[in-house]
């Protein structure tokens, strides 16, 4: 079985999901051809976002390689990138089981309604395989790494739940998904806080401007294009140790802001494939709900963030953070993470964010500034526990991509710099029993007043519906 598990994971995303999204297809009445080409439509959607995601890595590689070499910004924690986070929690005993395991939550939750999102992110489940790995690397207790893993996917469905409506309002064609990524969901606290903060400064509000606002105000150079071209110089510019090595590399500074700019203005044109294959499946959903369960707000389907990375204010956003987030890294007291493989993954930290600032550039700014300090600090926290699960991996797979460079200890953004996975790990770890109480306490209690909240808006719409 456990074999089973890893031979559906290693096919990917770009695989599994077509095949997940044309049996769906087919299952809620939708005709072979149509449900397969909406698949494949996003498996495509998928393909074209690697294909990207790996432009942006292999150009700002060299670059800020050659700025770690010239400033001696080395740290004692190796950035090993989202994609090789992904793979020590799917190879560790946690990852084998946490499909089946996340799946059985999910329809006992949906059976005792305290969710309503269907989480079909299959590929995203190795977010729930990684604070559960650390976790039982941590403690060497397997049943505790299925706890924490189990306890973070019920605040997850129920987050995905109660941001849904903002989500749905906010981006565009939308309708009827949520997105229960632990990642994403876990900025929220930090975007509800803050920005309460920011409308309380007299003033602030003169400064809503969202992405259009900024084209607008600043004509070409509001543009994600141009800010991506005009900062992938920079950073190529920064790579080199003299004037005379930026004169000498002037193609290579250029070519750097060109694909910088392509990668600005390629991925919202790769997440329309997601909307286009996404809408036959969602529609279908929503008229079967429909009629089986009028004035009831139905089921959402549990989506990855990459159907919205394209909005122009996460680009943006993303964009002024890379050299930020450097530059943090290496002033900030206590902190030995510098972010480099991660900084392609910068674009996931927004998703969630922007329905609470309306898109306000200044705000998300601001916001995402504030998650990053903590989230260094969180890396630099878990990556001892962390080293310890890449190097099992290793010795039990050889896979060289979980390989950690000697002298260093592993960490990555995502999952670490999350709330929910730093939370969680030292709830469950650190305080023994009493930090398991409250975790079960909070996730029991999350999804019950779930339960509760979405019955009363039922009850609002068929009191709305009796009286038109």
């Amino acid at each position: 079985m456990e074999e089973v598990f890893k031979y559906i994971i290693g096919l990917g995303a770009a695989v599994m999901m077509p095949i997940i999204f044309t049996i769906l297809g087919v299952c809620i009445g939708i005709k072979l051809p149509k449900a397969l080409k909406s698949g494949l439509l996003v498996g495509v959607g998928f393909v074209g976002l690697s294909v990207v995601t790996a432009l942006l890595t292999s150009s700002l590689g060299p670059a800020l390689s050659k700025m770690v070499e010239i400033y001696g910004l080395e740290l004692g924690i190796f950035d090993m990138g989202w994609p090789s986070a992904a793979a020590v929690a799917y190879n560790t005993s946690v990852g084998a089981f946490i499909i089946p395991v996340c799946l059985g939550v999910n329809l006992l939750m949906l059976l005792t309604k305290t969710t309503r999102t269907v989480n079909i992110d299959l590929w995203n489940y190795w977010h729930f395989a990684f604070i559960g790995a650390i976790v039982y690397f941590a403690s060497d207790n397997i049943y505790w790494g299925f706890f924490a893993a189990i306890i973070c996917y019920i605040i997850t469905l129920v987050m995905a739940d109660m941001t849904a409506p903002a989500f749905q309002k906010f981006y565009d064609k939308m309708d009827g998904i949520s997105i229960p990524q632990p990642f994403c969901q876990s900025f929220v606290p930090f975007a509800i806080v803050i920005n309460k903060l920011l409308d309380k400064i007299p003033g602030f509000d003169k400064l809503n401007i969202d992405s259009e606002g900024m084209k607008k105000k600043f004509g070409l150079m509001g543009e994600p294009l141009f800010l991506g071209i005009v900062i992938g110089c920079g950073i190529g510019a920064l790579g080199c140790a003299s004037w005379k090595e930026v004169l000498d590399n002037i193609p290579g500074i250029l070519g750097l802001g060109i694909k910088m700019g392509a990668v600005m203005e390629l991925i919202p044109r790769i997440t329309s494939l997601f909307i286009e294959g996404l809408k036959p499946i969602s529609d279908a959903t929503r008229e079967l709900i429909a009629k089986k369960y009028k004035n009831n707000t139905g089921l959402s389907i549990g989506m990855s963030p990459a159907l919205v990375i394209g909005h122009p204010t996460t680009l943006v956003v993303s964009l002024l953070l890379i050299p930020v987030t450097i530059f943090l890294a290496v002033i900030l007291p206590g902190n030995r993470f510098l972010p480099l493989a991660s900084l392609a993954g910068m674009f996931y930290l927004f998703p969630m964010i922007l329905p609470i600032t309306k898109g306000n550039v200044v705000k998300s700014f601001i916001i995402g500034l504030v998650a990053l300090i903590v989230g260094l600090y969180f890396v630099t926290g878990l990556a001892g526990f962390f080293t310890l699960a890449a190097k099992d991996v290793y010795e039990a797979t050889g896979d060289p991509t979980v390989n950690i460079p000697a002298g260093f200890e592993g960490g990555a953004l995502d999952f670490a710099s999350s709330l929910f996975c730093w939370g969680i790990f030292h709830l469950t770890y650190s305080l023994k029993i009493i930090g398991p109480a409250i975790l079960v306490a909070l996730a029991l209690g999350m999804a019950i007043y779930n339960r509760i909240r979405m019955t009363r808006n039922d009850a609002k719409n068929t009191l709305n519906s009796n009286k038109e």
